[in-house]
């Protein structure tokens, strides 16, 4: 029997790295692609034939024809979010119901997580982690508190369930002292959320998975948020709620660690971050702003300012060590092409000390080593082959390849599908 093979695809900074528009590209050569963390706070943007579509719960294969499509059991999901971004692909023309399926183990982002976890950031005072105020965090609270809701639930004695969690919640609001709120329409939406979500195909993610691997199926594991924003491995606790790295994957869907093959970790060829917590190469000068600008780094979901940087080597190597990283993807590198000198961290100094270690604490006393490189001052989103590369860029390639010694295997210098060059 031929077994089929699974290859995981994640970012490997804090985030918006590009992995909707590549997971689009490597999809025809796959048979699957499935979401296995994170819920609609992550913003997957593509773009291709004039028009810009953004994911946020749905995995990006969904624009291929004959490709299934599967949200694992490491998500979270809104129903009533899930209804609004599944119509909006149906208008477009993208067929969904029999490309769509979902695992009956995710677990539900309730009206009251949101309201909850609202409560919570205000509770913080100054401490606020950033939030995007969807509920995520509250939601996978409930999961590791055994109290959660699931997909599942939705076929039998629904109603007697929703409402049990639901008083749960209002119950601690209230202990909060938190009144401000009124969930009247938003339930009625989540309601008819929920109805629509009864017309796709609810399924076990891991049996699925395991059945389309003995049918000899390829399968590409689509990760949200980035590797720095892990639970357990990024700059906690300005971190998201779930395991972003590749191990997340295995569990996120139901897969064994053995069936893992290829992990292609992208970044961009400088680095952001959206919301609060430590970044070391942060730029606040007019640098920072000309990147912002050109990126055009604001949130997906958001629609907040990204905070811009100089590429971090230091965390890109831990990233790469965690994930176990085999390919390398680079995106948005036609940002840089009209600066002069291009910066790279190579190091941190902390308290004194010179470090090539990612440490325990990047909040305090963290300055930024820089190596400068050429700029290759030219405009790159034109360009069909990488022979066309200039050779400062191909120079900024290799010194790249050289500090983090993982091979770039796909360099993005464009938004558009067809703005991606694969090397040889």
């Amino acid at each position: 029997m031929k077994m089929g093979k699974v290859d995981v695809l994640l970012g490997l900074q804090w985030g918006d790295e590009g992995k909707g528009k590549i997971v689009d590209v490597l999809t025809p050569r796959y048979d699957v692609v499935a979401r296995f963390q994170g819920g609609p706070n992550a913003g997957h943007t593509l773009e291709f034939e004039g028009q810009k579509y953004v994911l946020r719960s749905i995995p990006s294969g969904i624009f291929q024809g004959g490709k299934v499509n599967i949200i694992g059991n490491g998500i979270v999901i809104a129903p009533d979010l899930f209804m609004e971004e599944a119509k909006d692909l149906e208008k477009s023309g993208h067929e969904l119901k029999t490309r769509l399926r979902i695992s009956k183990k995710a677990h539900l982002i309730m009206p009251t997580h949101r309201i909850l976890d609202r409560a919570y950031e205000v509770a913080k005072g100054k401490g606020k982690v950033g939030t995007t105020g969807k509920g995520i965090g509250p939601t996978y609270t409930d999961k590791i508190s055994r109290n959660g809701l699931r997909v599942g639930d939705i076929i039998d004695c629904f109603e007697e369930k929703y409402v049990t969690h639901k008083e749960r919640h209002l119950a601690m609001l209230k202990v909060l002292d938190f009144n401000d709120f009124n969930i009247s329409e938003t339930e009625k939406k989540w309601m008819e959320g929920i109805e629509y979500m009864k017309q796709f195909l609810l399924v076990d993610s891991e049996y699925e998975i395991d059945n389309l691997l003995r049918s000899g199926k390829s399968i590409l594991c689509e990760g949200a948020q980035g590797t720095m924003l892990d639970v357990d491995f990024g700059s906690y606790p300005f971190v998201t709620s779930s395991n972003t790295i590749c191990a997340g994957a295995c569990i996120g869907l139901g897969i064994a660690p053995n069936k893992i093959g290829n992990v292609y970790g992208i970044m961009k060829a400088y680095c952001t971050r959206v919301g609060a917590g430590p970044f070391p190469t942060e730029l606040f000068d007019e640098t920072g702003r000309r990147i912002r600008d050109l990126g055009h780094e604001y949130g997906a979901v958001t629609g907040r300012e990204r905070r811009c940087g100089w590429i971090d080597l230091v965390a890109l190597r831990y990233a790469i060590m965690i994930n176990g990283v085999t390919k390398l993807i680079m995106t948005k590198s036609d940002v840089l092409d009209s600066f002069d000198t291009i910066k790279a961290c190579v190091a941190y100094k902390q308290n004194g000390e010179t470090i090539d270690y990612f440490p325990y604490d990047i909040k305090h006393n963290i300055e930024p080593i820089y190596q400068e490189l050429k700029g290759w001052k030219t405009d790159m989103t034109k360009i069909t082959n990488e022979i066309q590369f200039p050779k400062a860029f191909t120079d900024y390639i290799a010194f790249l390849e050289r500090q983090l010694e993982i091979p770039i295997t796909i360099v993005s210098i464009g938004p558009d599908r067809e703005q991606t060059i694969i090397r040889n």
